[in-house]
């Protein structure tokens, strides 16, 4: 009983027999005799007879067991092959109705259904009948019930019937919850709740098998399944030696799925920034590893003038020059570009590199300034006793470049030229008609770092 797609063949003179027996005790006993259809055991089977060999096919499932005999029919053998699969033990069977959703002004009642042990009849879990492909689990029926009108005094509100105004219970499905990782394929998950609204549009939480006449929504799902962010390193610098050892700089990008630059790359999987490198040419001194920026005597003045930094040797952060004031006269701000670089000395470059690299003593960017109290030029009364027009300030200072080096190697200096301009005209004027007192302070920048050649 329940096996699917039986095939049987024979080859010699006997003839096939069939003995079915039902699970209620009925027997039946049928011999093939011709080619045609053939109902045995509440089963339709398919027979062809030729003359040499008999052939035996139904797809099933089997409704009975069945005994195949062979009744002899000469005396050669009969050979006889046969093929079926597994069969079909559990299988779904459909519920009574569940009780009236209400006792009286028109409701509705489903049914359902259980996986059965067709031998034991017994009601087992579901994924036994689920195993099998031509088990499909029945759709759940709906009926209207209980549709007399409510008494009075019954104290029980009158529920008119689903398919007129009460719309059918439904799956209602909650938010999804944060992924379980952020890269690399996680889980997240929501709820799922049966709902039923009532006359008044009042949505309250019911029974889960009011709702079994729709797919329940799933309640899990894959989410950031791209790849996680990962460490990209460039090609590596020259060294920055011409002879002996010295050392090589690369940069390290964290580059996401999309081959965007971004942070989120796991820190302790970071490659390495630089290395040691060797240049096999013999030196013809000890090279100094100090560099020559440091040994001045006025670098530590000159930063606190607030100079324009050179990249050194060592990955640090090289600040350029602040713009003017926003504003040419009382409280305005100033901004400047901050760059984390190197210096590769032996082809006089500068590299940028990530701001990661330079650690977290990164210079400001931005600062309040002050250019003194405004004042301004006063124009004529105007005719007919017209009011004097605003004030307006038509000049400032203004920075026009910076004046030569003070040396040609070994690291000079260099001031900024201040001027005082009209500012529509752009034009440099005499510096009496600025204000004195806001004039902007003196500007220094290191100039021709590279070491002086030997003499």
């Amino acid at each position: 009983m329940g096996s699917r797609f039986l095939r049987l063949s024979a080859k010699g003179p006997d003839v096939i027999s069939i003995e079915a027996i039902s699970l209620d005790g009925r027997n039946e006993e049928t011999s093939l005799m011709s080619t045609g259809s053939y109902v045995i055991g509440n089963t339709s089977l398919d027979f062809q007879r030729g003359t040499e060999r008999q052939t035996l096919r139904t797809h099933g499932p089997l409704n009975a067991d069945y005994f195949i005999k062979m009744k002899y029919g000469g005396p050669k053998d009969t050979v006889v092959q046969f093929l079926f699969y597994q069969p079909i033990r559990y299988q779904w069977r459909e519920t009574e109705f569940f009780p009236c959703s209400v006792t009286c002004g028109g409701g509705y009642q489903l049914n359902s259904a259980e996986c059965t042990d067709i031998r034991s009849n017994q009601t087992l879990p579901e994924h036994l009948c689920s195993s099998y492909p031509e088990n499909t689990k029945p759709t759940p029926k709906l009926k209207e019930c209980n549709m007399d009108p409510c008494k009075e005094g019954d104290e029980f509100k009158e529920v008119m019937p689903y398919d007129h105004f009460q719309p059918l219970p439904r799956w209602e499905q909650g938010p999804w919850i944060q992924c379980s990782v952020s890269c690399s394929g996680g889980w997240q998950d929501c709820s799922v709740l049966c709902v039923e609204e009532d006359s008044h549009g009042q949505f309250s939480q019911v029974e889960e098998w009011k709702c079994t006449h729709s797919p329940r929504p799933v309640t899990r799902q894959i989410c950031n399944s791209f790849p996680c962010p990962q460490w990209v390193a460039m090609e590596w610098s020259q060294c920055t030696v011409t002879c002996g050892r010295g050392l090589r700089y690369r940069v390290i990008l964290c580059i996401d799925h999309r081959g965007q630059h971004i942070g989120g790359c796991e820190a302790s999987l970071k490659p390495q920034v630089k290395e040691d490198c060797l240049v096999p040419i013999a030196c013809p001194k000890p090279r100094e590893y100090t560099p020559v920026e440091a040994k001045v005597p006025w670098l530590k003045q000159a930063q606190e003038l607030e100079e324009h930094h050179t990249a050194t040797e060592d990955p640090t952060f090289v600040p350029g020059p602040w713009v003017p004031c926003s504003a040419t006269c009382g409280p305005g701000k100033q901004t400047r570009e901050v760059k984390c670089r190197v210096m590769l000395s032996f082809t006089k470059t500068e590299v940028d590199l990530p701001d990661e690299e330079c650690g977290k003593d990164r210079p400001q960017v931005e600062r309040p300034c002050y250019q003194g109290p405004c004042r301004g030029i006063f124009s004529g009364p105007q005719d007919h006793g017209a009011p004097y027009n605003q004030m307006e300030e038509l000049y400032s200072w203004d920075y026009r470049g910076f004046i030569a080096c003070s040396a040609t190697c070994a690291a000079g200096k260099q001031t900024a030229d201040v001027r005082c301009v009209n500012r529509k005209q752009g034009e440099e004027v005499e510096d009496p008609l600025c204000n004195l007192s806001s004039r902007p302070p003196a500007m220094i920048r290191i100039c021709n770092p590279e070491p002086c050649p030997p003499r």
